[in-house]
């Protein structure tokens, strides 16, 4: 289906009657959907606020959400929804990149439970291996935020909740079991509960297994490429009756990936531990003292029947500490100061140049409200063991009118460091002196929230442009990374939701000119596996015991190499899903993902699934 046709039919069904709540709820300056007006959340600005309080553009799914839409994975998940952008190389499992405002896949913090994430060798994040059955809800705010977290957060920052439990619950089991086509099956069991009357515990475990399909037809192995997973988390807590609260979390994801090439199977592991300590020494002064550390472990070889060659490894270990302190100075007035420390580390078959890096962030932030006027403003100093200091900073400001209507506008620059790999990599492919890549973003924002015609609705438009300069690319000339790239990247998000008695509808629409500002041959081109439009619509309809819902996702034309000579042509998929409530604690559910079958590629020679269907049977006491 052409995208045009598709994003009329798109536009059509979001503007449909909804109810309760959207799978995410993006709109400008961070308005929640209407049933979740009191949502809090702390990534934006590093303190506990209100969705509707943040200057940010911020999307929140929930659990609900999560278990609504079914996703097979995290990828599925975020597809489509404002901003984001997923390319996947052949299915479950596979090596999956997302592009966050048209930025790089390298350009977005991850944080897990508040523990920074990711590869220090790629630079990137393994999002296929994370367990999206064991993820309590996930904040990702749009838009450049190293002035609060440092490096990488030119796209964007995403913070990954796992399930916790209640400290006046009693222990609570769940589980859930499933299977599909292409050999798929998946289990997952929890027990959640408090103790005490201040303590809290929750133990989740998950795995999944699947067959899957042939990944990469042009490598000649005709064979269907599996991956299977296993996952576990634990988190425990107390929360004093004085405010104070301690809080342990652990996570670890384990992996097993076929797949075609040079190398055809892959053991990974995801693995982080953390705790976290809260005490207010004064009515106005809250401490907060965050430590942990994250682990990327990959074990790649080539399989044949008769041997394993090709065997190489690279293990990657991220110590993160950090304090923070905020002041209340006057009501609607909040100081933050705060310091981070990382210690990056590799461990690897491969010899690089070295193998360890200190990371020092200093930063102050001040958010303040009079009136309908609100502001935000941040600036942090990076000083790194490799490449020095590095000063970054923001500025936001808004206004809330009394009819809902918000509109704002921000500044922002930020930074992503050389990676391992950039610096490192041995065989003359890693410089040690690449500097940072550098970015500079304006955007302007307006939405709002109203009660008309009998429906409850949200909306949001946001304009941004952000330049990127000093982009790490491979430079043909010298075989080795350079800082020879430059783009300037214009993006418009616009949000439209509403709910009425047992409809709920949401549909987010993107426009992005990622253009390529580097000189020669490629300038003026448009940055590879980038679309540049997306539309998606979710709808879903309560009949009785019944749940009937839909996503419909359409993507425009791309290509896939910075010449443009290599185009992706666009595409359009339909999901079907079902729930029906058989007993107060039992659920049967069942989805149907490209009902149609479409064929297409994210990435140039790599397979996408065809029609798919899952279903799931599920235990939850208590709903």
């Amino acid at each position: 289906m052409p995208f045009r046709k598709a994003l009329v039919a798109l536009i059509a069904a979001g503007a449909a009657p909804a109810y309760a709540q959207t799978a995410a709820v993006p709109v400008a300056v961070a308005m929640a959907d209407a049933a979740d007006a009191d949502t809090v959340i702390v990534t934006a600005s590093r303190v506990a606020e209100k969705a509707d309080d943040s200057l940010a553009a911020v999307t929140v799914i929930t659990r609900d959400d999560i278990d609504r839409l079914q996703p097979r994975d995290l990828p599925e998940l975020l597809n489509g929804l404002p901003g984001a952008q997923i390319v996947s190389n052949g299915g479950p499992g596979k090596a999956t990149s997302l592009f966050m405002r048209g930025t790089n896949s390298d350009h977005m913090v991850v944080l897990i439970d508040g523990i920074k994430v990711g590869s220090a060798t790629l630079g990137s994040t393994a999002y296929e291996q994370l367990p999206v059955d064991l993820i309590d809800h996930i904040e990702i705010v749009r838009g450049p935020r190293s002035s609060l977290y440092g490096s990488e957060a030119i796209g964007g920052v995403m913070q990954i909740f796992t399930r916790r439990g209640s400290t006046d619950g009693s222990p609570t089991p769940a589980f859930s079991i499933g299977g599909g086509n292409y050999g798929s099956g998946k289990v997952e069991g929890s027990l959640r509960g408090g103790y005490g009357g201040g303590g809290w515990y929750s133990l989740g475990l998950s795995g999944t297994t699947t067959d899957g399909i042939n990944a990469q037809p042009s490598a000649g192995e005709a064979d269907h490429d599996g991956f299977r997973s296993a996952s576990g988390s634990f988190n425990t807590g107390w929360k004093f009756a004085n405010g104070a609260a301690l809080e342990a979390h652990y996570l670890r994801a384990d992996s097993h990936n076929w797949y075609d090439g040079y190398t055809n199977e892959n053991y990974g592991v995801q693995q982080l531990f953390g705790g976290s300590a809260r005490v207010s020494p004064l009515a106005i002064w809250d401490v907060t003292l965050t430590a942990g550390e994250a682990q990327d472990w990959s074990d790649s070889f080539k399989h044949t029947d008769d041997a394993i060659s090709n065997r190489g490894s690279i293990d990657t270990y991220r110590d993160t500490y950090s304090w923070q302190n905020d002041l209340h100075i006057a009501e609607h007035q909040l100081a933050s100061l705060g310091v981070d420390y990382t210690h990056d580390r590799v461990s690897s078959d491969t010899d690089y140049t070295k193998t360890s890096r200190d990371n020092t962030g200093i930063y102050a932030q001040y958010q303040g409200g009079w009136g309908g006027h609100e502001m935000q403003l941040s600036g942090r100093h990076d000083d790194n063991q490799q490449y020095g200091g590095h000063d970054t900073g923001a500025l936001a400001y808004g206004y809330r009118f009394a009819n809902g209507l918000c509109a704002g506008a921000s500044y922002a620059s930020a930074f992503k460091a050389p990676s391992f790999n950039d610096l490192y990599y041995p065989f003359g492919y890693g410089d040690p002196n690449l500097k940072p890549e550098t970015s500079h973003s304006v955007e302007l924002n307006i939405g709002g929230r109203h009660h008309a015609a009998g429906a409850d609705w949200n909306w949001g438009l946001n304009g941004y442009r952000t330049t990127v300069d000093e982009l790490i690319t491979y430079n043909p000339e010298t075989y080795s990374a350079a800082n020879i790239g430059d783009a300037r990247i214009t993006g418009v998000e616009v949000q439209l939701g509403a709910s009425v008695a047992a409809f709920r509808s949401q549909l987010y629409l993107n426009w992005l000119d990622p253009e390529n500002r580097s000189e020669g041959d490629n300038k003026g081109n448009e940055l590879p596996r980038r679309a540049r439009q997306t539309a998606r619509a979710d709808l879903d309809y309560d009949w009785r015991a019944l749940s009937f819902g839909t996503t419909v996702f359409a993507s425009g034309d791309r290509y896939d190499d910075p010449q443009n000579s290599k185009p992706l042509g666009g595409y359009t998929t339909v999901d079907l899903r079902v729930d029906y409530r058989v007993l107060p604690s039992w659920t049967l559910q069942a989805k149907a993902a490209n009902v149609f079958d479409k064929d297409y590629e994210t990435v140039a020679g790599y397979n996408s699934l065809g029609t798919g269907w899952f279903f799931t049977v599920r235990y939850t006491p208590g709903n």
